[in-house]
């Protein structure tokens, strides 16, 4: 289980993950209305209560909640320089025991896309659960034809591993993806004997 610390922050050259905040709630709203078509086709259908400040207000207590119980690390992702709220990333379903996993869930603001925020908060959320949580795998899944999120977890050292069928439902109906895992000790791909 994790710490029942309730804060964390973890930083890296550009950017500042952190827990979500009730003071984020504005930027949040602000950024997930201008990027609703961007998102939409990638996420979850949304609730008719998506962006109220109710909703938003049940999402901080439950990263809260989550941290302090140990099964999940929800981080809003920050720019260092201006503290703009750039999108998240969560580290959920976090499994003890035997399995010592966990699932890497993440989106980022249409207008922050493609400048490698989100391979910079990826890389930091990992080495944090290799090293911190002492987590040995970690699973990422997408749509097939998600080509960005598909490159970016390439990127980020995970391998593809197969195709889920019906794996979740995505903008209002069950969609096959693409599942993908980083191994702490990820030895796939090397030639080296022993």
């Amino acid at each position: 289980m994790l710490s029942r610390k309730r804060h964390i922050r973890i930083e890296t050259d550009r950017l500042s993950l952190r827990l979500p905040r009730h003071a984020d709630y504005r930027a949040w709203v602000a950024l997930r209305s201008q990027s609703e078509a961007f998102l939409k086709p990638w996420e979850p259908a949304w609730a008719v209560d998506h962006l109220t400040r109710k909703a938003f207000t049940n999402r901080v207590y439950w990263a809260q909640r989550a941290l302090s119980q140990g099964n999940a690390v929800p981080l809003f992702i920050h720019r260092r320089a201006d503290e703009v709220l750039l999108g998240a990333i969560t580290l959920d379903n976090i499994r003890r025991g035997p399995a010592q996993a966990g699932t890497l869930g993440y989106w980022i603001g249409e207008v922050h896309a493609r400048q490698g925020y989100m391979r910079e908060a990826i890389e930091a959320v990992v080495h944090y659960a290799f090293r911190s949580l002492d987590l040995s795998r970690l699973e990422a899944a997408c749509l097939p034809e998600n080509a960005a999120s598909r490159g970016v977890l390439e990127k980020t050292g995970f391998k593809y591993e197969g195709v889920a069928q019906s794996y979740l439902q995505i903008n209002g109906r069950w969609r096959n993806h693409v599942l993908y895992a980083n191994l702490r000790a990820d030895r796939r791909g090397r030639t080296d004997v022993g």
